[in-house]
């Protein structure tokens, strides 16, 4: 009998890559179950959105009591009470002067960002980051710069996008030196607006307080406060994408909370709807108010199951105090990584902040190694548990545990992960 893999190629478009060739019939806790018998522990959570696990029971019925009321309705035609109840929850753990808007994706999120900071500030500029990941979407290609791949065929892009350089302690230690007074990795903005955009025509940075799939690059708190100090000085918006590290991944709920610097805008999806497609852009008021009717829009934005998923999501991070769990499991998970890494020389950097956590793969000379990376993924698989990679060069393994991870499921995949280097 064909595995679900080999009948998926005879029908499934193959634009879309896969980390493995499983077939899995069922889920539970930090776990997948496939077709062929195996038990394999889930490092990957669905690329980040499954904050509590395979079929969290409580999340299941939610969507079940919500299922038994409506399906959808349409929040450019109705109200109802998953999609206004989430969204007073949003504002109340965002600090109380923002408001929502929901939609599907974090793509649809990012572009619609970008274009609430264009009709707010009247500017057309966008500045992003190179090694940055914001969606495959036209407008969000037009901002990501990890990967030739994502932007071949599809020029011209959306245009007035300029380029800066993101901190990268490991890589560019230099660039957290001061020069006249300022990290070097923000006196790249004095040239930038002096020869190439001056900065009244810029409407927003938009930035990954943790760059995801460039690498889980955890920035200086410094670099962040910097691009704060910028916009504040220039008008400008500052957009923090927030589609893996929102929602619990760093240890608050939004990673801002963590370093301690707000943005004008943010961007939320992935483990946003507990499982379910949502996402959202949160902003300020003010920002907000100047948004008005039909600027933007979409039909199945804030559905109603992945709104009262995404509540009660909510609901258990706070009862059962999951940000406690992902600040101390977060930690020793570093910990531990860190003592792989003495005995382990391939591993040339342990970086992260909560539960979003990497370790960079590296040749005797310093530089990228892909190959070994691929390589000790596809071996751990083989001893079942699924990692995934990440990282403009291709050389970085990220760990993406749910956010109720237990320290025994933690030693599982540290024992399998020292087996395989």
């Amino acid at each position: 009998m064909p595995t679900l893999y080999e009948r998926c190629q005879k029908v499934m478009s193959g634009v879309s890559s896969r980390a493995s060739t499983l077939g899995v019939v069922d889920s539970k806790g930090s776990y997948l179950y496939t077709e062929d018998g195996r038990k394999v522990l889930d490092f990957a959570s669905g690329v980040a959105v499954n904050a509590l696990g395979g079929d969290n029971e409580e999340v299941a019925n939610a969507i079940r009591e919500e299922l038994s009321h409506m399906i959808h309705v349409g929040h450019n035609v109705v109200y109802y009470e998953s999609y206004v109840a989430f969204a007073e929850k949003l504002v109340e753990v965002t600090g109380g002067n923002t408001k929502v808007y929901f939609s599907n994706s974090g793509a649809e999120a990012n572009e619609g960002a970008m274009k609430l900071a264009k009709y707010y500030t009247k500017r057309p500029a966008i500045i992003s980051f190179r090694n940055s990941f914001h969606g495959r979407t036209i407008g969000c290609v037009s901002i990501t710069g990890s990967s030739a791949k994502y932007r071949k065929y599809y020029e011209p892009l959306v245009p007035a996008i300029y380029w800066a350089d993101y901190c990268n302690p490991y890589r560019d230690p230099d660039g957290l030196t001061e020069e006249n007074g300022k990290l070097k990795c923000l006196s790249q903005f004095d040239e930038l607006f002096e020869k190439l955009i001056d900065p009244d025509q810029v409407a927003a940075i938009i930035v990954e307080p943790v760059q995801g799939e460039g690498g889980y690059i955890v920035p200086d708190k410094r670099f962040l406060q910097g691009l704060r100090d910028i916009c504040d000085a220039h008008g400008i918006l500052l957009i923090f994408d927030e589609i893996q590290t929102g929602f619990g991944r760093t240890g608050e709920i939004y990673a801002y909370q963590t370093f301690g610097v707000r943005p004008d805008i943010l961007t939320s999806a992935k483990a946003l709807g507990g499982g379910i497609p949502l996402s959202a852009i949160i902003a300020r008021k003010g920002i907000m108010d100047a948004w008005p009717a039909g600027a933007h829009g979409g039909t199945f934005g804030g559905n109603p199951l992945a709104c009262a998923a995404g509540l009660k999501t909510l609901e258990i991070f706070e009862r059962d105090s999951i940000m406690d769990n992902v600040k101390k499991q977060g930690f020793y998970f570093r910990e531990q990584l860190t003592h792989l890494q003495e005995t382990h020389p391939c591993i040339g950097d342990v970086r992260g902040v909560g539960l979003m956590n990497a370790i960079e793969l590296v040749k005797p000379d310093g530089t990228p190694d892909a190959e070994k990376t691929a390589d000790i993924r596809a071996k751990a698989l083989e001893k079942n548990v699924l990692l995934l990679s990440c990282g403009s060069d291709h050389n970085v393994i990220r760990f993406i545990p749910p956010l109720n991870v237990k320290k025994e499921e933690i030693d599982e995949c540290l024992t399998t992960l020292d087996e395989v280097l």
